[in-house]
């Protein structure tokens, strides 16, 4: 139903990348959300009343959250494609994670409710009168929640969204709670075995698990996380095309994510020192504009020259080399050069290490400084110690 109204509601449907586009699924996904949940806690309500369980009740009211959840998330899609301003020169895209966050929250909430709910049941039981028409009701709302995890989903992983992810996980989480009040209505229906209340304990306990994944999945955007490696390999794949007309190597590539589409990203490429550097300013803006137009991001290149046909300075950068393989872990290094003096000959260069690193920053400066005064006393290192963003 969602690809069909895609169709005659969104233009150029089929282009997701196009910020427009994915903002008119999210709120289409929003607003179909809102009729289904309305419609669904009707449903629920109704049966509650006329079997006297406290579970499905819950689960009704469970449904007239998810409703409020999707409208939160349908205002969170409009407000998030609203263009920068003065006040918020990156956008408003961050919008959508809160809305995500905000889904989270109301998913806890609930659980916390039934669970509250389903806790009064046990300690107050009373017989359920299940219907025919009562264990219709619950049959139609599973595959009508299935229906909404699958369209969530499915939209989320194409436009790359925390918030519709957040709702998909909410719907497979009301589907599944759902399933065991049908079994639990049923049990009752056929037999005298009354668990509405354990049952509904079970459901608020799987509620508050769903909300709390779903809450980590819109925290991590919102607190700043690595960029995924696909992009990393696409940025790494667009500059290393360069390499025959002076692009030597890149380091230092520092994403930072503002929201869907609105992605900004710094990186050091580094280039032959004895280079022309109009010829070599021009190859850098060429890369830039590729990496905006292919990517959809904006990009800053800081140019690094680097010494390639200096003997001495090959010699100790391979000599440096050998040092860094020796270490444990990922450590690598960039920047090397070598400045010559009268009393010593410093050696500079920029070492990189992971965050979870065996030994401190300050423990693997003083490590390599003893290492390379070994090679030779006059040697003294300058090191600068950075951290790996991808």
């Amino acid at each position: 139903m969602v690809s069909i109204l895609a169709k005659f509601w969104i233009k150029d449907y089929r282009n997701m990348a196009d910020v427009k586009v994915r903002q008119a699924y999210g709120m289409l996904c929003g607003a179909v959300g809102i009729v289904l949940n309305v419609f669904l806690f009707l449903m629920k309500f109704i049966a509650g009343q006329l079997s006297g369980s406290i579970a499905i009740t819950a689960d009704a009211f469970n449904n007239l959250s998810d409703a409020g959840s999707s409208i939160i998330t349908l205002v969170g899609f409009r407000m998030a494609g609203q263009k920068p301003d003065h006040d918020h020169p990156f956008g408003h895209g961050r919008i959508e994670y809160i809305a995500g966050l905000l889904v989270s929250v109301v998913i806890l909430l609930m659980g916390a409710e039934l669970f509250q709910s389903s806790l009064h049941k046990i300690l107050n039981p009373a017989a359920i009168d299940a219907s025919p028409l009562v264990l219709m009701i619950l049959a139609v709302s599973i595959c009508v929640k299935w229906y909404m995890f699958l369209y969530n989903s499915q939209i989320s992983k194409r436009i790359d969204s925390a918030a519709m992810m957040a709702t998909a996980k909410d719907s497979i989480s009301d589907s599944l709670s759902t399933l065991v009040v049908l079994v639990t209505t049923l049990l009752a229906f056929l037999t005298d075995i009354q668990i509405d209340g354990w049952c509904g304990i079970l459901v608020a306990l799987f509620v508050i698990w769903t909300g709390v994944g779903a809450m980590k999945d819109t925290v991590s955007p919102l607190l700043g996380q690595p960029p995924e490696p696909g992009f990393v390999k696409k940025v790494e794949e667009i500059i290393t095309e360069y390499g025959g007309q002076g692009v030597l190597g890149i380091h230092d590539l520092v994403v930072h994510n503002y929201g869907p589409g609105r992605v900004m990203l710094s990186v050091h490429v580094e280039v032959p020192s004895d280079g022309d550097i109009l010829v070599l300013h021009e190859l850098i803006d060429l890369i830039e504009h590729r990496l905006a137009s292919e990517l959809n991001c904006s990009a800053v290149i800081h140019m690094d020259p680097v010494c390639v046909n200096d003997e001495r300075t090959n010699r100790l950068k391979g000599k440096v080399a050998e040092i860094i393989e020796e270490m444990e872990g990922n450590v690598t290094f960039h920047d090397f050069r070598v400045v010559p003096g009268a009393a010593q000959i410093k050696l500079i260069f920029d070492v990189e290490v992971p965050f979870d690193y065996v030994m401190s920053d300050g423990q693997v400066m003083e490590y390599l400084q003893n290492k390379i005064r070994e090679m030779d006393e006059k040697y003294f290192a300058v090191i600068e110690v950075d951290k790996a963003y991808v």
